[in-house]
């Protein structure tokens, strides 16, 4: 397939021409799950993003697709139980992103602690459970204090109780995003980045017709007409329903930022990833994830009302962090100089439930009364011996009466939930949520969408079976993992590559390797190793790349976990998008500045060059 700068062009004059059944605002996870259902099911439909696809919120997770052991805290079974069974689908859908990798929770005996060694066994037999996983290589295990301190030397042993050891997943959050609009494209999508709407076009009768919108690429303005028009930009849901004269849409997020921050592996070695309470006694739980070669951490969740489109990590942030991470790793003594890179990004938060929050109940769970507690655990340990069925279990859970309730939220306790909703004037919207329900997500709104186009329009659009419809770079046995990726390594070490790198290609895109391998033909481009040449052209090519912090940032991680190679790589990659773009120096340097400074944001040169603060006397 070819989706690049040039099918672009072709892409905006169809969507200048044509009668788009469904179009499909903002092009982040929940926008590509709606593409490629949509797409799949015969519905004529186009998508634009403002700016690179996964931009926003959807290149800025804590890249992992969460089993949502957290929820347990809180009780939320349900939650937990749909979530693993997602989790399974998502791995099924993309085997190549999705990787299991057990994690590591070390509990702590201290006030606010969210785990007893006690309960949290009794969490991970329920999570493995609802997740499948009993008897597998998968299955939790309880570590004790010095078991947890040998994988974790740096790790406070103070009042350290022990630890269990369950199943996540880890997860690169761009690349699934762009897997998905790619598929969509195959599908027959029109899938176009940097086009932002302006405006809501209305029929006589008053109902959404289209939308008018301007190319940021060449600040052209044109029309795309379409018979239903489904928001789904993420933090921007308000922001975009706002457009639409015609009703007045009440705001439903509380958009909340979430910083994490990357130091070399060797500054915080960890052999998997961990999650633990922060130990400030602030409800909040934090991680820990070693990933090719670095250790990234967070994640903070704090109320965001700045520049939507460039949230960024502030001093608070950091110190923050900092102060937690200093606290359970006290021999690490981290600083804001050991920070290679950064990320900042905005969760789409519902406003109106404080059911189950990102760090699994928080302050408004309270403290379940001493009865409660105790009548919840008899049923639990008879659901573990078969003598109760999941329905008690959550009637148990319904009768928790807890010690003490707090009026307001705070930002950790939005619900994480997703809406959707249709307005009077057909505008359909779908927010919230998490990335590991996207799909979900998607098949839901996909639902309402196919009984509005055979009600109103006489379009009929079967479904599809969407825990089926794998992703580009997706199509290959989800059982067979390993196999497959061994395969893929093998034929790229055949190619030239070292294994290594091999690994990399394979594991970045999946079944699509043998395609990019394609792109060694004419050897390695000036100052760039074979391996990336092909990466880049294939990513040029096939994948919609046009800025080289496209490139550096979403569809690989160099910017983020390879700091150290940037002052050599970004020449030689400017210097290859120029050829293939057709860039002359002005576009060069105005190219090479911008990555530049996304590359002095990552790198938070703004806060490392800043003076001290002057404290009086």
């Amino acid at each position: 397939m070819v989706f690049s700068n040039e099918t672009r062009k072709q892409t905006i004059h169809q969507l200048k021409h044509t009668e788009l059944d469904l179009l499909i605002v903002g092009g982040g996870i929940t926008g590509a799950g709606v593409a490629i259902q949509a797409a799949a099911s015969g519905i004529k439909t186009g998508l634009i993003e403002m700016q690179d696809f996964a931009e926003g919120t959807s290149s800025r997770s804590t890249k992992l697709v969460h089993g949502g052991i957290r929820y347990l805290k809180s009780f939320d079974v349900g939650v937990v139980a749909d979530t693993v069974k997602e989790r399974a689908v998502v791995q099924g859908i993309a085997p190549h992103i999705p990787r299991p990798f057990p994690m590591l929770l070390p509990i702590y005996q201290e006030s606010g602690s969210t785990f007893d060694m006690f309960s949290v066994k009794i969490a991970m037999d329920l999570y493995d459970r609802l997740a499948g996983v009993e008897g597998s290589q998968y299955a939790n295990y309880t570590v004790t204090k010095d078991e947890v301190l040998q994988r974790e030397p740096q790790l406070s042993a103070d009042n350290l109780q022990g630890g269990g050891v369950y199943l996540d997943f880890v997860n690169n959050d761009a690349r699934l995003v762009i897997e998905n609009i790619k598929e969509a494209d195959e599908l027959g999508g029109l899938m176009a980045s940097h086009v932002k709407a302006v405006g809501v076009l209305h029929n006589d009768a008053g109902q959404v017709v289209g939308l008018h919108v301007k190319d940021l690429l060449d600040d052209t303005e044109f029309d795309i007409h379409a018979k239903l028009v489904i928001n789904t930009t993420g933090p921007w849901a308000d922001k975009f329903n706002a457009l639409d004269d015609h009703e007045k849409h009440a705001p439903t997020l509380r958009p909340t930022k979430g910083v994490h921050l990357v130091v070399d592996g060797s500054r915080l070695p960890v052999p998997q990833p961990t999650y633990m309470d922060t130990g400030l006694n602030d409800g909040r739980m934090f991680f820990v994830v070693p990933r090719e070669g670095k250790t990234y951490f967070g994640t903070t969740d704090t109320d965001y009302t700045g520049d939507y489109e460039h949230p960024r990590v502030e001093q608070e942030d950091v110190d923050y962090l900092l102060k937690v991470v200093n606290k359970r790793f006290p021999e690490s003594h981290m600083t804001i100089d050991d920070i290679e890179a950064s990320w900042a990004g905005l969760r789409p938060l519902i406003n109106d439930n404080g059911s189950s929050d990102y760090n699994g109940g928080g302050a408004n769970s309270g403290k379940v009364s001493d009865d409660s507690f105790t009548a919840l655990i008899e049923v639990v340990n008879a659901y573990e011996d078969d003598q109760a069925t999941r329905a008690d279990v959550e009637r148990a859970i319904s009768k928790l009466e807890t010690a003490h309730a707090e009026a307001g939220l705070s930002p950790s306790q939005v619900s994480r939930g997703s809406s959707l909703h249709q307005a009077t004037d057909g505008l359909i919207t779908l927010s919230g949520g998490k990335i590991t329900d996207y799909r979900k997500m998607a098949a839901g709104a996909l639902a309402l969408i196919r009984r509005i186009l055979v009600d109103r329009f006489n379009v009929d659009a079967p479904a599809v079976d969407s825990k089926k419809l794998q992703v580009s770079g997706g199509h290959f046995d989800p059982t067979n993992v390993e196999e497959t990726m061994a395969f893929y390594i093998r034929i790229g070490v055949d190619a030239g590559l070292s294994e290594k790198e091999a690994q990399d290609l394979a594991n970045r895109f999946g079944s699509n390797t043998s395609r990019v391998l394609t792109y060694a033909v004419d050897g390695p481009a000036p100052g760039l190793s074979l391996k990336e040449t092909m990466s880049l052209r294939y990513s040029l090519n096939e994948e919609m790349t046009l800025t080289p912090v496209d490139y550096l940032l979403r569809r690989t991680n160099a910017l983020l976990f390879h700091a150290e190679t940037l002052a050599e790589l970004k020449q030689p990659v400017v210097d290859e998008m120029a050829q293939t773009l057709g860039w002359d120096d002005s576009v060069k340097a105005q190219q090479l500045a911008a990555l530049n400074a996304a590359i002095a944001d990552s790198q938070l040169a703004y806060l490392k060059t800043a003076p001290a603060p002057v404290h009086p006397e």
